[in-house]
């Protein structure tokens, strides 16, 4: 289904990129519409697709998932079969938050949360290096945080 955004949809998803649970009164409001034709709108974009689905963002730290590291990875070969292998299994490791398959240096690069290091080696040393695709790993730990975003850019008009 093809759907063309105009300035309202993108102020729409916005706003609700920043608060996902605002009432659709507040919403109206901020994006200039009255209720009725903005209610319209945002079943319009989640009918499309455009809106995937509404989450609750938490903190890792308070869930005992405080540790996150990047894991860069090479395969064993370069085939379609290596790569669903280790497509297969990553998506059954709740600890991998996002993977990427890449070009470049490494074949694929993970985003993996767990409660501490020694959680991670366990992770590393019980799940990813077990991965029968999996040839080596390479892993990057950060000092600090200095942006965690989860809000696409949209340009919109001033």
């Amino acid at each position: 289904m093809s759907f063309r955004l105009d300035e309202i949809d993108r102020r729409i998803l916005k706003v609700l990129q920043r608060d996902g649970r605002m009432s659709n009164i507040d919403l109206a409001r901020e994006v200039g519409l009255s209720p009725s034709p903005c209610l319209r709108r945002v079943r319009l974009l989640e009918e499309a697709g455009i809106i995937d689905r509404y989450v609750a963002v938490l903190d890792p730290a308070k869930v005992g998932a405080g540790l996150t590291v990047f894991a860069r990875v090479w395969f064993k070969t370069q085939d379609a079969q290596v790569t669903l292998q280790f497509a297969e299994a990553i998506r059954r490791l709740p600890e991998v938050m996002e993977c990427y398959l890449t070009t470049g240096e490494c074949d694929a690069i993970l985003r993996i949360v767990t409660a501490d290091l020694h959680s991670y080696w366990r992770f590393q040393a019980d799940h990813l290096t077990r991965i029968a695709s999996v040839l080596n790993v390479k892993t990057d730990v950060p000092m600090e945080t200095i942006k965690r975003s989860f809000e696409l850019p949209l340009a919109i008009s001033s």
